[in-house]
């Protein structure tokens, strides 16, 4: 068994927090080292984007002189990766609240789906949350984490030499798995068949 960072918003959190100020608690996951090839490849992917997010964040403005630096030119869709990593960041409590709320779950397609806000069996230490959230901003965090997450998968199969679209469904499937893997207990888990389970 490895012991590995793997989940797809706890790790975005934990790696990125210094981008937010947001703390979180490291989590620490056993799997096991069975993964497929694919699994392999895509996690890899993953992490190195993950790096990739922090380099960025810690870049000097400065030299040692005190002259302004340019940051380093980076494509287009690694800057749209890297901005994607910092949404899911921003957003990492709140959808950790959701779910300890029941709000939403991971579906198997690597997103988060809506499954109303029911506000009266909200924990105690949740209450206040769930009071002022309205629906206009939980619908629009669940879009941007969505899009966030999107892109996240479209890099994922641009930096891998092994992976083309038309393998997007794998990927997709890889995520949604790493996302169940990971899962806290009371998290909502759809399974490959589109039915729903609570993770014990």
């Amino acid at each position: 068994m490895k012991r590995l960072l793997v989940a797809i918003p706890c790790l975005t959190a934990l790696l990125t927090s210094g981008l937010t100020g947001c703390t979180l608690a490291e989590v620490k996951v056993n799997v096991a080292s069975e993964r497929t090839s694919l699994e392999n490849q895509i996690l890899g992917s993953y992490n190195s984007l993950s790096e990739e997010t922090l380099l960025v964040a810690s870049v000097r403005g400065v030299d040692p002189l005190g002259r302004i630096q340019a940051p380093p030119k980076k494509s287009q869709e690694m800057q749209d990766a890297v901005a994607a990593m910092q949404v899911l960041s921003f957003h990492a409590d709140d959808v950790d609240a959701f779910k300890r709320l029941g709000w939403v779950g991971e579906d198997n397609q690597g997103r988060l789906s809506a499954l109303g806000m029911e506000r009266g069996k909200a924990p105690d230490d949740l209450k206040d949350f769930a009071a002022r959230y309205g629906q206009k901003e939980f619908d629009s965090v669940l879009r941007e984490v969505n899009a966030a997450r999107e892109v996240v998968m479209r890099r994922a199969i641009e930096t891998n030499a092994n992976l083309t679209p038309a393998d997007m469904p794998k990927v997709r499937a890889v995520f949604a798995k790493l996302a169940a893997d990971t899962a806290r207990p009371g998290d909502r888990l759809q399974n490959p068949d589109g039915g729903w389970t609570v993770k014990r």
